[in-house]
């Protein structure tokens, strides 16, 4: 019970509070760890070799060094909890612990931000999605921006949620903050090629294909979430979903394109559901509302997993 309710508190903090200070912030020191250690180890641009294996383990290294420190203060504050408080305590400090690995709140007011953003200039919704994606936004049309912003509302649906919480039911609080610092290793290190004069290929791959390891099954969950959510079935889904170049992300921002009957797509790396009309303003409204939908549907099947996992 105090994990059940652990999740809830964290949601209601999630919906009414939001995100903590960055001073307090778990992520932003993941965030700190792996800016630090990358600055340091992944090669200039220049330096960079077509094959560094040693680079690759260096990488790995690094990147279990951070996922073990990660776990073990998780799982050492669960178990000090567990152990020292009373049941209510104990979902308190769960709570408080475990709402920062997941964010759909912020999420939400982002996307919707790029909306209202649009409404006033092209500019200003290219400003305010620059906040959102790591693609050069200056060259994209109204339609290229809302396109974008509703396909990161999809994606991080899963990233910054589904998933989190999803680990959280498998491994408690340990297996929420080892996948988040996962999530962040992969945003930071899983590039391909150059980023900010540094060579990712292979300091970054362990990175990349941890975080894929780990998504794979949640990103299919926020499927099933987002079917519940709109109540049918994307026809279609597997072929859309295989046009990505990720093995995940694909899967819920296919699913939202037909979901809405909308083209969603990437310049010059895919178009998803390439049929569809153009999005809409009402469209970002509607993925959002979906949105709201599957926090709800996970929260309850994932009390209900909780549950039937300690009978």
């Amino acid at each position: 019970m105090p994990a059940v309710a652990a999740l809830w508190i964290a949601l209601a903090i999630d919906r009414w509070l939001g995100e903590p200070a960055a001073r307090w912030h778990p992520v932003v020191w993941m965030g700190r760890y792996l800016g630090f250690i990358g600055s340091r180890m992944a090669p200039r641009a220049a330096d960079a070799k077509p094959r560094d294996l040693p680079l690759l383990l260096a990488g790995a290294l690094a990147w279990g060094m951070g996922a073990m420190l990660v776990g073990m203060l998780a799982l050492a504050l669960e178990k000090s909890a567990t152990q020292w408080l009373p049941g209510w305590a104990i979902a308190l400090v769960l709570a408080l612990a475990l709402k920062p690995l997941f964010a759909w709140r912020m999420l939400r007011a982002e996307v919707l931000a790029v909306e209202a953003a649009l409404a006033v200039s092209l500019e200003a919704g290219r400003a305010q999605l620059a906040r959102l994606v790591s693609r050069d936004v200056c060259a994209l049309s109204e339609r290229e921006v809302r396109e974008s912003a509703i396909e990161s509302l999809a994606e991080n649906l899963n990233d910054s949620l589904v998933a989190p919480l999803f680990w959280f039911v498998l491994l408690g609080l340990p297996g929420a903050a080892v996948y988040r610092f996962a999530n962040t290793a992969d945003a930071m290190w899983g590039y391909r090629g150059e980023r900010n004069g540094r060579d990712w290929s292979w300091f970054g791959k362990w990175a990349a294909r941890a975080d894929d390891v780990l998504s794979w099954l949640p990103a299919r969950l926020t499927v099933l979430l987002l079917t519940l959510a709109a109540w049918r079935w994307p026809l279609g889904l597997t072929r859309e979903a295989r046009r990505t170049p990720s093995p995940n992300s694909g899967w819920p921002m296919a699913a939202m394109a037909l979901l809405l009957g909308v083209r969603l797509a990437k310049p010059g790396v895919y178009a998803l559901n390439a049929e569809g009309r153009p999005a809409e303003a009402a469209d970002t409204q509607q993925a959002a509302r979906w949105g709201g939908r599957v926090v709800l549907a996970l929260a309850v099947c994932a009390s209900l997993a909780i549950l039937a996992a300690t009978r």
